[in-house]
């Protein structure tokens, strides 16, 4: 039976992480968030054996989408997402990468935006896509209800939720996207983010004092 597998590639300054995702079964993957560091992203696509086909962002910030232009282009494949509400992010990515010091960072261009209520495939893993804004306004997360799976990006951690100091933030629409959109996959999700360890949604629900 496929399920989803998956490794975590610490990349850039921020200690992002990058994750490679793929179908146990047909071993076909997803890169999601490639901010940087490229070659480490291929290096561990190499060992693994496993066949990206498509790169998946959840939101715009730098961390996350700095290297899918590069990334796309070096595999042959398209970009999925985020929400449309993110372009402004993905059209300064140089930029602002100049400003950090983060030298060939490129802006990106998807091929597909995302809405909430979309799905994404990789292999034969079927992915909700739900609306999360607050971080960004286009940020995005992926669900797998069967296998009771997500990826968050930045908008919770473990213990923590995503700052909304940034450009277009809110802090109350944040809290909204939690409530509606995490809370309500159930206690037994499992879900990675874009920084830090996984956690589940039960053990956030409970413990983050975000949410309480």
């Amino acid at each position: 039976m496929q399920r989803p597998q998956a490794t975590i590639i610490q990349v850039t300054p921020f200690q992002q992480n990058c994750c490679l995702l793929w179908d146990s079964e047909s071993r076909q993957a997803a890169i999601v968030d490639p901010g940087g560091d490229i070659d480490r992203i291929l290096d561990v696509v190499k060992s693994t054996g496993v066949t990206p086909r498509q790169i998946l962002l959840t939101h715009g910030h730098i961390d996350h989408a700095g290297g899918a232009d590069e990334l796309a282009e070096r595999l042959a494949v398209q970009i999925i997402g985020p929400g449309e509400e993110d372009k402004f992010l993905l059209d300064s990515l140089a930029e602002v990468g100049r400003g950090y010091g983060m030298n060939g960072v490129r802006n990106c261009r998807p091929s597909r935006f995302l809405k909430h209520g979309d799905e994404v495939s990789v292999g034969g893993l079927s992915f909700e896509v739900r609306a999360c804004p607050g971080h960004t306004p286009g940020h995005v997360v992926f669900f797998n209800p069967d296998h009771r799976f997500a990826l968050v990006g930045d908008v919770i951690f473990q213990g923590s939720v995503g700052r909304t100091d940034l450009p277009r933030g809110d802090h109350a629409t944040l809290m909204r996207s939690i409530r509606e959109q995490i809370i309500t996959m159930g206690d037994d999700v499992a879900f990675l983010c874009g920084h830090g360890p996984p956690s589940t949604v039960g053990r956030e629900r409970q413990s983050n004092r975000f949410l309480n």
